[in-house]
């Protein structure tokens, strides 16, 4: 920012102006998901995006309002009917993400976030998609929208449907005609590589029909022949401190938790993807803490909630934006038509809106990604499978919570997955797995353990070391050499069946070496005191490639038991060199 010279502005001020271009009409589709009045959508994407815009560490991303987090709100603000408890609410709600999203950059949890599956984020986008067209069904009929707010969206429809009324031809012309539009405007614009400014043109022309036909314009009874938005006043967002209600806190908090993830998640991967190709690098806490600070201003500023926009942010880095004063002047440029043009919002069609929101809710589900994650494993169609159906069956902002903890579930058994291959030593010395016409070893038992060793896995590792013991009955095997280079995450509860292994050979008269141990294995051996009753002969460290443990283990194995009157197997001298084969 300190080189910030007239070219830099110049690029910046016309990548503002062509975000902003597309914001207008999409914060005012986001907040009709939502539920709620255009102008708080439109207020979004003034003070969100400010804020964003100056604490962020991206130079490309842009916040506001998205048809994600916008569907998320609308799932918290199921039940509250009356119209100012849910404005009121929807403040109140920003601003708890803001407070979530501020404690997990405090925190510095940020990173957290990898570790929710794409398969989820891909189910809750599908489920997503088919709720937006779904609730923007009877807007685009002009219909009367009926149903309660404690009813599903499914029910809703249902409702509009058989008891909104007859359908109005002129609004459903006029939602076809913008769709038709915004596709051949697209193509248009694709071809010759214009700003896309396809959905705002669209909805100026739906607009304008309107209006020339006076199906916009009150008759003498006040009412309209289509429905229409409403005015937006021609006025900037005020502070305003919302009304705080326990019984809505305790409403609004699964909500206020699923935005905060869901956003944090869109926000960095938006990010990221844009970095990927200026190679800029990013702070993840600070684009974190940059999301909660900007909702929790815009909760004071009669905000919607919102988070990075991918279509925003790429037009922002497709029209050569370069810093952050791109976003600042869209947020810019978009107060000044709400100051100069809100009150023309009235002649703007709701079909209209609802064409481009079929449009948006195409193009939310990633159709592609969707059908490879679903051919990939039957993990990742589970999982994308129940997101989408919570999402639009049960609760939407919940559904993100369900998909989460369902993929933790489905992780775990994978995580403790801990496998064993017995090894052998050839007539050549070389040490590999064992195959199943090679005759039984007569001295040595050699076991490769591979996965993890944390609490997961302890019922696997007991029953593999149980099969070890019963292996040693009437075998002759005076020496067990367990291979641990390919084992992780060592915690407690492995420690202990491990310990309690090693006194149990040692009561049958057998001797265990530990190969491989790693520094994180070793030291957790230290800390439970192994080294006060294991002989450190016992313990080979893995070093570095060049050395193997396993080798000297095995060959030292071999060497005592010589010394001790024992045959070696193969009847190959324990001084002479082996090979390990992988």
């Amino acid at each position: 920012m300190l080189n910030y010279n007239g070219d830099t502005l110049r690029r910046d001020l016309v990548a503002g102006a062509t975000v902003a271009a597309i914001a207008i009409p999409q914060a005012m589709a986001y907040a009709l998901i939502a539920g709620v009045d255009p102008r708080f959508g439109l207020y979004s994407a003034i003070v969100v995006t400010v804020i964003a815009s100056v604490l962020g560490s991206s130079s490309h991303l842009i916040n506001g309002p998205t048809n994600a987090i916008s569907l998320l709100v609308f799932g918290a603000l199921v039940g509250f009917d009356e119209r100012f408890a849910t404005y009121q609410a929807m403040f109140l709600l920003a601003i708890l993400v803001g407070i979530i999203q501020i404690l997990i950059a405090v925190f510095k949890l940020g990173d957290l976030t990898r570790y929710v599956s794409e398969s989820v984020i891909l189910g809750f986008m599908a489920g997503a998609g088919v709720l937006v067209a779904v609730g923007q069904v009877g807007n685009f009929l002009g219909a009367a929208k009926k149903g309660t707010g404690d009813q599903s969206v499914l029910v809703q429809l249902w409702e509009t449907l058989t008891h909104g009324g007859p359908f109005n031809p002129r609004a459903i012309g006029l939602g076809v005609g913008t769709i038709v539009l915004v596709l051949l405007l697209r193509q248009l614009i694709n071809r010759h590589k214009l700003p896309q400014m396809d959905m705002l043109l669209a909805l100026i022309a739906a607009s304008l029909v309107a209006a020339f036909f006076n199906w916009s314009i009150p008759g003498a009874d006040g009412k309209t022949v289509i429905s229409v938005v409403g005015k937006v006043p021609a006025a900037l967002p005020s502070f305003h401190i919302p009304e705080i209600n326990v019984e809505w806190l305790a409403k609004l908090f699964n909500g206020a938790i699923a935005i905060s993830l869901l956003g944090l998640l869109e926000a960095l991967a938006v990010a990221k993807s844009i970095a990927t190709y200026t190679r800029q690098p990013l702070d993840y806490n600070r684009q974190c803490l940059a999301e909660g600070v900007a909702n929790l201003g815009g909760g004071f500023f009669q905000c919607l909630p919102g988070s990075g926009s991918l279509t925003r942010s790429s037009i922002n880095y497709q029209a050569g934006g370069i810093t952050r004063m791109s976003g600042i002047y869209s947020g810019i440029i978009v107060a000044i038509v709400v100051l100069m043009f809100g009150p023309y919002a009235c002649f703007i069609p709701k079909s209209a809106l609802a064409g481009l929101l079929f449009i948006t809710a195409a193009r939310l589900i990633d159709w592609k990604r969707l059908a490879y994650a679903l051919r990939a494993s039957h993990f990742d169609a589970a999982l994308v499978l129940v997101t989408a159906f919570s999402a639009i069956f049960i609760s939407v902002d919940e559904s993100i919570l369900i998909g989460v903890g369902l993929s933790i579930i489905l992780f775990v058994p994978r995580a403790s997955k801990l496998t064993v291959r017995e090894l052998i030593v050839t007539p050549e010395r070389v040490v590999r797995e064992r195959l199943p016409q090679d005759p039984p070893a007569n001295s040595v038992l050699i076991y490769d353990l591979e996965g993890e060793l944390f609490f997961g896995a302890a019922p696997e590792l007991d029953r593999y070391l149980d099969n070890f013991k019963d292996n040693l009955v009437n075998s002759g095997i005076r020496c067990i050499v367990l291979r641990l280079r390919r084992t992780r995450n060592p915690d407690m509860v492995a420690i202990e069946h491990l310990e309690r292994f090693l006194h149990d050979t040692e009561k049958l008269g057998v001797m265990v070496i530990l190969a491989g141990v790693r520094p994180d294995l070793a030291k957790i051996l230290d800390n439970a005191h192994f080294p006060s009753w294991l002989p450190a002969d016992r313990v080979f460290p893995e070093q570095n490639e060049q050395y193997s443990a396993t080798l000297d283990a095995v060959r030292y194995a071999y060497k005592l038991l010589g010394q001790n009157g024992v045959e070696t197997t193969h009847g190959q001298d324990a001084e002479e060199e082996f090979y390990y084969m992988i």
